[in-house]
Parts: structure tokens; C-alpha cells; sequence
């Protein structure tokens, strides 16, 4: 068995706050269950986690899109 180094690493760690903050949002607006409020996200099933997921990657796609059609400079974190 391998050891897997976990790659999903935050390019700015002071953004995490703000996406966990996002990703109560997302779930509250798509009406899933209650017991992610406490932080626990394991008595959830795939099918709810991946819509919550699902639903912030294309809120940020449509806003990096209005952003870039409105003019707006966005800058690539390398």
C-alpha cells in the first residue's frame, strides 16, 4: 500500500475561511440535509457533497466570466 501525499493544498491559506464560509452557503441554498452544520460533512451522502461541490464550481466559473466580460483584470495565482 502506498502513502498518497495529499495534493488538494489551498494556493492561499488565508482563503480557506472563505470557502468553507461558501460551502455553507451552497449547501443552505440547495436545501440538503441539516447535519452539515456541525461541521461534519461524513453523514452526508456523495450525491449531496458532490452537488455542494458541484454548485460552487460553477458559481465561480459564472462570476470569474462576468468579471472578465465586464473588464476586470484577473490575475492567475502560479
Amino acid at each position: 500500500m502506498s502513502i498518497r501525499s495529499n495534493s488538494n493544498r489551498l494556493l492561499n491559506p488565508m482563503a480557506k475561511q472563505a470557502l468553507d464560509k461558501f460551502k455553507l452557503e451552497v449547501a443552505e441554498n440547495l436545501n440538503i440535509s441539516d447535519d452539515y452544520k456541525s461541521g461534519y460533512w461524513g453523514n452526508l451522502t456523495s450525491r449531496e457533497c458532490g452537488s455542494v461541490g458541484g454548485e460552487m464550481v460553477k458559481r465561480m466559473i459564472n462570476k470569474y466570466e462576468n468579471n472578465t466580460t465586464n473588464g476586470q483584470k484577473i490575475t492567475s495565482a502560479k
